[in-house]
């Protein structure tokens, strides 16, 4: 277990490594030497939909109603869960930042806090008296961007480490399990792949004799099923009952929108998602990762074969169905601890097997040092990246949002792709292009000459977008209004424009 130093040690870098992320954007000095003037000084979240889960939990905490235009109940968001938790943000602070950063930054911490107990289960690691893992991922770049995001990627993370760990233990409490899983699939319809780990450490469990005789294995797999449908039976009648369909409209949305990308090779979609967490600190742990899954398969050693082929499967999946790499990554983000832990975990018993003596000690302390100086300096790079975005963000979708808010006339019916700011900041009568909250559009959502013959059914009056998205779309129509803003430019994007339809 971790000593109270160690653990107020976490506490103190996860708070370093939040404020890192936010005082450029909170800042202006500080952002006009990063990246230029083109923002006001304010927080921001890096995602149009971060504004998707704040409007449903505005909603939800005024009106008592699950929707993202107040009225119509809808099923947009990915993550009810999510949304459900930022309540607190509209019910008690009256804003959606600081409730949003401290849920992510727990979060963020929490993971840390597992990660580094996980860790301290393998070969080699207990004896330690540093927390590695935990400050490993608390300050790796992808893991603080996610916890900022205003998205439910860094409590996924969580809870599949949380999983972990419950599947690491000699005596598993299979109906918590159960439970854990079914409340990951809450936060995103992801959690579920982690019924599979769960089902290899039964079977693992059997055939080494903990669970002894095929009566007392089928008795532990209710209890396992059990704890899951008690959580994800009413998560698919809530679903139902919103959409009339058993999964949120993301699930269907999201992959008719992309499914171009699955033309390419698989192999090489499967290689640029492995990619992912590669890029950083994690570059350098793929040698100790080979090394500990060879020792691990030699040994039979479970957290090793459940961790390694959860976390190839889960990238898998994204590579057949949704192989996409923006965002730096962002869906294949709950995937990485699992990884880092890994990797960390087979670097350490790679070194550890090294002869002692003065090759050894020098091995050892430059991988350490080189360890710690990437992990350092994309934790810079991931400031820029994150202020950056959150840029675009505000320049773009916040500033076209609040002049559509201003200047057209309310209940006005408007389409567009991005609908999160839209919503948060105003009450026009929206049709969502990306079909997260009108799924009617996503069997024709990449066919434009089909959208423009829905939009004139619709009686839209204006359509947002940026241009080259829709570039069918919006051919020869008037633009009312551009944003203007200099950051998505320099980027190498465009400016969003309200366009007369």
């Amino acid at each position: 277990m971790m000593r109270h130093r160690e653990l107020f040690l976490l506490i103190v870098v996860t708070c370093f490594a939040i404020a890192g992320y936010l005082i450029p954007i909170s800042n202006p000095v500080l952002w006009n030497r990063m990246a230029g003037p083109g923002i006001n000084s304010r927080f921001g979240f890096p995602l149009d939909d971060a504004w998707i889960h704040q409007t449903y939990a505005r909603n939800l905490a005024l009106h008592g109603e699950w929707a993202f235009v107040h009225g119509k109940p809808s099923g947009g968001s990915t993550s009810p869960l999510w949304s459900i938790l930022l309540t607190p943000a509209h019910l008690v602070f009256r804003e959606p930042y600081l409730w949003t950063y401290l849920l992510g930054g727990l979060s963020l911490l929490v993971l840390g806090i597992m990660g580094e107990v996980l860790f301290r289960r393998g070969e080699n690691q207990a004896a330690l008296g540093f927390p590695w893992m935990g400050l490993f991922l608390v300050g790796e770049w992808h893991m603080v961007w996610a916890a900022l995001s205003g998205m439910e990627t860094i409590l996924l993370s969580l809870l599949v480490m949380i999983v972990f760990w419950f599947l690491s233990l000699e005596e598993k409490r299979w109906f918590l399990i159960g439970i854990l899983i079914g409340v990951s699939v809450w936060v995103r319809p992801d959690g579920i792949t982690l019924l599979g780990p769960a089902g290899l450490a039964l079977l693992y469990d059997f055939f080494q004799d903990k669970i002894v005789g095929l009566r007392f294995f089928v008795k532990t797999a209710i209890f396992l099923l059990l704890g899951f449908l008690i959580i994800f039976m009413p998560y698919l009648v809530f679903n139902e009952v919103i959409t009339g369909q058993w999964w949120p409209n993301t699930f269907y949305a999201k992959q008719a929108e992309y499914a171009v990308q699955r033309e390419t090779n698989l192999l090489l979609r499967l290689f640029n998602l492995i990619a992912l967490p590669n890029i950083g600190a994690g570059v350098l742990l793929i040698p100790g990762f080979l090394y500990g899954l060879v020792k691990g398969i030699r040994s039979r050693d479970f957290l090793w074969l459940a961790g390694t082929v959860w976390w190839l499967g889960y990238t898998l999946i994204y590579a057949l169905r949704l192989p996409v790499t923006y965002q730096h990554g962002r869906y294949l983000m709950p995937a990485m601890p699992i990884y880092f832990v890994l990797g960390l975990m087979g670097s350490c018993q790679m070194l550890s097997a090294l002869k002692r003596g003065r090759i050894q000690f020098v091995l050892e302390n430059a991988w350490k040092a080189g360890i710690a100086g990437v992990w350092l300096g994309f934790y810079f790079f991931g400031i820029n990246a994150y202020a950056v975005d959150v840029a675009i963000i505000e320049t773009e979708m916040l500033r076209v949002a609040k002049w559509v808010a201003a200047e057209l006339p309310p209940h006005s019916t408007i389409a567009a792709h991005d609908i999160g700011a839209l919503g948060y900041f105003g009450e026009h009568d929206l049709i969502d292009l990306a079909g997260l909250i009108s799924p009617e559009v996503i069997p024709f959502i990449r066919d434009e000459s089909r959208l423009a013959q829905y939009l004139d059914e619709q009686k839209v009056e204006y359509l947002i977008t940026f241009p080259n998205w829709y570039p069918e779309l919006v051919k020869n129509r008037r633009i009312i209004f551009s944003s203007g803003g200099n950051i998505s430019i320099q980027a190498g994007g465009e400016n969003m424009c309200v366009f007369e339809w």
